[in-house]
């Protein structure tokens, strides 16, 4: 990270909040999510409305959260209401984003957070799903987080399909029954920002970090990724923002340590 001003999970909560526009509502997952949206809603996206799966409804946080059903995602909100009510704002098409991790990702932004290996030969089990399918599915746009972008977490076929991105490619949303112009978004990784193109809704590189370079992007993935001839840089914190990350957000560093 440049100058050392900031480490790859600071960063990462930075570039998270950048995608979030003010005056719209996001559906947040644990972690670097919940802290990306806390520093839009402190920044440039004070009216931004965070929808939490167990029933909180536009809280402004003190600090964060440690899960998606304490007390603190009720803290000055709007509505304290129940899973059904969240789940069911998201089925009718009232959640703009959805913000969520990810320990592995194909090509078409399906993520797997349940197991890596074989079903029946598991090396490893994750937490799962908890609410990220319905998320995926309902969200208007679907925000990612991956804090490791490796040949293991960009593959070319998740072990396990937790939750749907663009599927096998164009249409097979809708065939699935999903709701039309609905789906993944951005994905933001130590590496990068991509989005997915509009034709054959394959990740695309957006924008690549400070001290970044394209073959580093290209060796950290099981899979080519679009790359346009010219990528910009992705822009920097600032001191400010950066405080408020430390001082307000999470100053006993849960999330945001080294």
């Amino acid at each position: 990270m440049a100058e050392n001003r900031y480490n790859v999970r600071e960063y990462l909560a930075y570039m998270g909040s950048k995608v979030l526009e003010d005056n719209k509502t996001v559906f947040v997952g644990t972690g670097l999510p919940i802290i990306a949206c806390m520093l839009a809603q402190k920044t440039h996206a004070p009216n931004l409305v965070m929808v939490f799966e167990a029933g909180g409804i536009g809280p402004r946080m003190p600090e964060l959260a440690i899960s998606v059903g304490e007390s603190r995602t009720y803290w000055e909100g709007i509505a304290a209401t129940s899973m059904h009510d969240v789940m069911s704002m998201a089925q009718a098409g009232y959640i703009d984003y959805g913000f969520l991790g990810a320990a592995q990702m194909d090509i078409y932004g399906n993520i797997n957070t349940t197991v890596i290996g074989d079903w029946h030969l598991q090396k490893t089990r994750l937490p799962g799903s908890g609410g990220a399918n319905d998320v995926s599915s309902f969200s208007k746009q679907l925000i990612l987080i991956i804090a490791n972008q490796s040949a293991r977490t960009f593959v070319k076929k998740v072990d396990f399909l937790t939750t749907p991105g663009y599927l096998d490619g164009p249409g097979a949303r809708e065939k699935a029954g999903l709701p039309r112009d609905c789906g993944p978004y951005r994905v933001i990784t130590q590496l990068g920002v991509y989005g997915f193109d509009d034709e054959t809704k394959k990740l695309k590189l957006l924008s690549i970090h400070p001290g970044v370079t394209v073959a580093q992007i290209k060796e950290n993935s099981s899979f080519d990724i679009i790359i346009p001839d010219n990528v910009p840089q992705s822009p920097e914190p600032t001191d400010e923002e950066l405080m408020i990350l430390r001082t307000e957000i999470d100053p006993a560093a849960i999330v945001l340590s080294k």
